[in-house]
């Protein structure tokens, strides 16, 4: 494993960390708020705004610390794959595959956070529960990459991360409950994840042969040395085992 792999690994690992703290401190500054009637928002939370705003603007730029998945847009991480009709094909055959699917999980996000809205607005909660949702979807982002996504498994049928379509989209959808929230924090937060989304779907639709297995070598299993698919493969070994001794 080199040293560019390790990074990729700990990074994903500290996101993690750093955003399950994250998700405590937002639970429990909104408790500590309720208890005590108060309406406060200490410095810490101004804290974790700037990191996600980094976080989201990094995005932006090739970077030695993110995973391939992300940065399969970026044309220094396109190594082409000799053209022929199988290939162009394919790559117009998983063009419609896409759109099928992505416009099924856009769908099934709104709906689903629609709810939230509507809650919100009958005030049946309140924006600290919005706050900790999206948190909580902050911390859903991390175990999606390394331990099981739900999208993979049941939309999109990607292999894995590295070759996921909607890979930059999650920033987009960990802030989706604050769109309901009128606030400058917020809308920056909101804005710069939109922006981000509509970067990655304007350069997937200009140049999808960088976003394919079949036609972007780079994206292969061979060239691929993070293996942050790792923890998932091993959780589906012990699942599987788990079925067939249930057999027996």
């Amino acid at each position: 494993m080199n040293i560019r792999t390790n990074k990729i690994k700990i990074y994903h690992w500290i996101k993690l960390i750093y955003r399950s703290i994250f998700l405590l401190i937002v639970i429990f500054v909104y408790i500590k708020n309720k208890l005590q009637k108060l309406n406060k928002k200490p410095i810490v939370i101004a804290f974790i705004w700037l990191v996600l705003i980094i976080e989201m603007i990094l995005r932006f730029f090739p970077s030695s610390l993110e995973s391939k998945g992300c940065q399969k847009q970026f044309k220094e991480n396109y190594i082409a794959i000799e053209e022929s009709k199988v290939k162009k094909k394919e790559l117009i055959k998983n063009n419609r595959l896409f759109g099928k699917t992505t416009f099924l999980m856009a769908t099934v996000w709104i709906l689903l956070n629609s709810i939230f809205g509507i809650l919100y607005f009958s005030k049946k909660i309140d924006k600290g529960v919005l706050f900790i949702i999206s948190s909580f979807y902050s911390v859903c982002d991390m175990v999606c990459i390394l331990f099981f996504c739900p999208f993979q498994s049941w939309f999109m049928k990607n292999k894995c991360c590295t070759t996921c379509r909607i890979y930059n989209w999650d920033f987009a959808m960990i802030f989706t409950p604050l769109i309901f929230i009128p606030h400058i924090a917020t809308y920056s937060l909101v804005g710069v994840s939109l922006l981000l989304l509509i970067v990655w779907e304007v350069l997937y639709h200009k140049y999808p042969e960088r976003f394919l297995e079949v036609t972007n070598q780079n994206l292969k299993c061979a060239n691929c040395h993070e293996k942050l698919c790792r923890h998932k493969k091993k959780l589906k070994i012990l699942k599987l085992k788990k079925k067939g001794d249930a057999y027996e």
